[in-house]
């Protein structure tokens, strides 16, 4: 995975956010890891609110769809609406297969749903897919690329 690229971990299950430090250690991806515990936390985190450090640019989003809160659904719905959040990268890793839950995600323009089910061999999975993911896709960087044109 690039170095350069912050990871957002927004899940609420500390044995998953367990497993996702351990696949990235496995596959020594160095990358920073960003937690929160729900949608308003990450929101905050993102946008450097409430006393949290600002995530740095250019970052993924692991999100999972149940949490307190605000839930996943919630959340990429605030996000999107947010001129300089709307264009972030979204990967939704989740226990929920419900269709609602995959169809909202997909108009909110994610990247991928994935269904967790086997926590240790999905998330080192999960972990190769962002690695191969940021090898060949260019992000957008600056706060102009990511707010529109007026």
């Amino acid at each position: 995975m690039r170095k350069d690229v912050a990871v957002m971990v927004v899940d609420d299950d500390e044995v998953d956010r367990m497993a996702i430090e351990r696949a990235f250690q496995r596959q020594r991806i160095a990358n920073p890891l960003y937690w929160a515990a729900d949608g308003r936390e990450a929101l905050e985190k993102l946008r450097g609110e409430n006393g949290h450090e600002k995530v740095p640019k250019p970052y993924i989003i692991l999100l999972d769809m149940k949490m307190p809160r605000m839930t996943g659904r919630e959340f990429l719905a605030e996000l999107r609406a947010d001129p300089e959040h709307r264009q972030a990268i979204v990967f939704v890793l989740t226990t929920s297969k419900d269709e609602q839950d995959v169809l909202g995600a997909y108009d909110q323009h994610v990247a991928g749903y994935i269904v967790k089910s086997n926590v240790s061999k999905e998330f080192l999975e999960v972990v190769n897919l962002l690695d191969h993911y940021w090898r060949i896709v260019e992000m957008p960087v600056g706060e102009t690329a990511l707010c529109p044109s007026a």
